[in-house]
């Protein structure tokens, strides 16, 4: 009998002991089909008769007998091969209890040290081709295989969970109305998507969650791929103190003070378009969490921006950048924190009064992705005023389709988000004169048209 020291060693010992549990426990290979893969076994013989359990079970959803495997033996052309597996066989059936019952409990480390020796061996072709992310893909792959012995939500039975007040534990969004629709906030695994127009004020938004939600106690990193980190801290200077981005600079005192009494904590790091991609972005939360700073929302600005995770070669760019927003969309789930990101829409989009779905530029399937999605329509005269209007593209938590008023600050960030009552006026703080501006604007506007 092989010892248990041995059968540690995860060697052709083990792999028979496996091979003994899945033929005689019907549970065991319940729990190990979806991980169980024919290339963690050394021999040809092995291979052979869990090719033949796997393909029994997804058939008949049983455990194979003896004297299936008999009649199925039978068809083995090569003669040396059929013996090796007759004399395997039976020293499956030869295991104890007790090996068993070591083999299921190790089954986890066995697969995790199978995947990661496959990773390995075949990493060497994406060594010499520089792919240094699709290695960290396999091996990240390697370690997480195992077991899920969770069956997953009992309906009937797991009621309780469903009402529990922490069942989705949100970051709150600046606007009261917004969290009223999607259960008070930004959830745990959500990528939300802000659409909008060139200089719509997309980027002001992204700054307005991230402010507000550090103004709570939350730590947010915030990923800029257009904009240096320098101007976005500036950004946040002017969320923060309420002054103008040209005002701001003669308020420096002002800044410090107020800066150095956030509860939360703002990481902003920049990447150059294209020269990040969300395993870069995995790679600098995990130095973060390392110097004790855990994020609990990220900001990508833009993920639009990001170079896809792995160097597959694509035919058109909007495979590509589909590619990107589901491995965002990993990402926010696998951290369990929201993400959140602007996108253009096309130029059809730009025009409109209420942007909508069909507008989502490059590809309608990031919107299929997303969680939460959300435009603000800025045409050039709200641009002047101060005013636009947020639509509810989707809504996972509730209902979408809704259209909002609001006030738009981007000299600060400071929106303002209301309900279906047009704006009488926009804001008069820090706008130089906006009404006159407007005024002037105006009266130009009926001048060319001669209305």
């Amino acid at each position: 009998m092989t010892s248990l020291a041995k059968l540690s060693q995860y060697g052709k010992g083990f792999q028979l002991k496996v091979l003994g549990a899945l033929l005689t426990n019907k549970k065991f290979l319940l729990n190990t089909r979806d991980l169980l893969r024919i290339e963690y076994f050394d021999s040809d013989a092995h291979k052979w008769i869990v090719e033949t359990i796997v393909r029994y079970f997804d058939k008949y959803h049983t455990t194979v007998s003896m004297d299936i495997l008999k009649v199925e033996m039978q068809k083995v052309e090569n003669d040396v091969l059929q013996v090796a597996i007759k004399s395997e066989l039976r020293n499956c059936y030869e295991a104890t209890q007790e090996e068993l019952a070591y083999v299921q409990e190790e089954f986890t480390t066995f697969s995790k040290n199978q995947e990661l020796k496959t990773a390995l061996l075949n990493s060497a072709d994406l060594l010499n081709q520089g792919d240094f992310d699709g290695i960290r893909n396999m091996i990240e792959k390697a370690m997480k295989a195992g077991m899920d012995k969770n069956m997953g939500h009992e309906y009937n039975k797991d009621i309780e969970s469903r009402y529990r007040q922490d069942y989705r534990k949100a970051i709150p969004s600046p606007w009261p109305i917004i969290n009223e629709s999607i259960q008070g906030g930004w959830g745990p695994g959500d990528l939300v998507i802000v659409f909008g127009n060139p200089g719509g004020g997309k980027s002001w938004t992204m700054v307005a969650a991230a402010g507000h939600a550090v103004n709570l106690g939350f730590n947010v990193n915030y990923y800029t791929l257009e904009l240096g980190e320098d101007y976005v801290g500036k950004r946040f200077d002017c969320y923060f103190t309420g002054y103008g981005i040209h005002d701001v600079n003669s308020h420096r005192k002002e800044v410090e003070e107020i800066v150095n009494k956030l509860p939360g904590k703002l990481i902003v790091k920049e990447y150059p378009p294209k020269g990040a991609s969300i395993n870069t972005i995995k790679s600098h939360i995990q130095k973060c969490i390392d110097m004790d700073h855990k994020p609990d929302m990220i900001i990508i600005d833009y993920v639009d921006y990001l170079k896809a995770p792995s160097r597959h070669k694509y035919s058109e760019r909007k495979d590509e950048i589909d590619d990107v927003f589901i491995a965002a969309k990993g990402l926010a789930k696998e951290l369990q924190i929201p993400i959140l990101t602007p996108s253009q829409v096309n130029r059809a989009g730009a025009k409109d009064d209420v942007i909508e779905g069909d507008k989502a530029a490059g590809s309608y399937d990031k919107m299929m992705v997303a969680d939460i999605c959300l435009s603000l329509s800025r045409k050039k005269e709200d641009k002047v005023l101060g005013t636009g209007r947020f639509h509810f593209m989707k809504n996972r938590y509730g209902m979408d389709g809704m259209t909002y008023d609001a006030k738009v600050d981007t000299n600060n960030g400071h929106i303002e988000i209301l309900g279906s009552t047009l704006l009488d006026e926009p804001s008069e703080k820090n706008r130089g004169g906006y009404k006159e501006v407007a005024q002037k604007f105006f009266a130009l506007e009926q001048t060319q048209t001669g209305s």
